[in-house]
């Protein structure tokens, strides 16, 4: 699995450049991943955020939603249970398996609060905040 925010860490060390190491950058280098020298991802799980609500969480070829969006433009809609989707049957997500396949909560739950717990180290960046960044001191 690699994600977007994967990208600028492996890109620079592809490229022989160091990350900045004056803050948190919020992604692995998967490079070794992307040239076949290694058979795994750095990564086993990500959260997905629309704005600042925690919408899913990916875990391996799993994936849990909490919330729901109809439309890229609609707001999401909280749900009363969290769904499941098996992605290596059903990449679509489109057969909530939840209730044969609860376990994957727990999993799931660990990548959350291993998130938060980043956030309180490096708080998040506020939404309208001016660029360019300049991270506290």
């Amino acid at each position: 699995m690699v994600h977007c925010v994967d990208m600028f860490p492996t890109l620079a060390r592809i490229a022989g450049v160091e990350v900045p190491q004056d803050r948190a950058i919020d992604g692995v280098d998967q490079s070794e991943f992307f040239l076949g020298k290694q058979e795994r991802s750095r990564r086993e799980g990500f959260p997905f955020y629309v704005g600042n609500i925690l919408v899913a969480v990916k875990w391996r070829n799993w994936k849990v939603h909490f919330y729901v969006l109809d439309e890229p433009s609609d707001p999401p809609l909280k749900l009363l249970v969290p769904r499941v989707y098996d992605l290596d049957i059903d990449p679509r997500e489109l057969r909530d398996v939840s209730l044969s396949k609860s376990w994957v909560l727990h999993p799931v739950v660990t990548i959350i609060g291993a998130f938060e717990e980043s956030t309180k180290r490096y708080p998040l960046i506020p939404m309208g905040t001016p660029d360019p960044y300049l991270p506290p001191t």
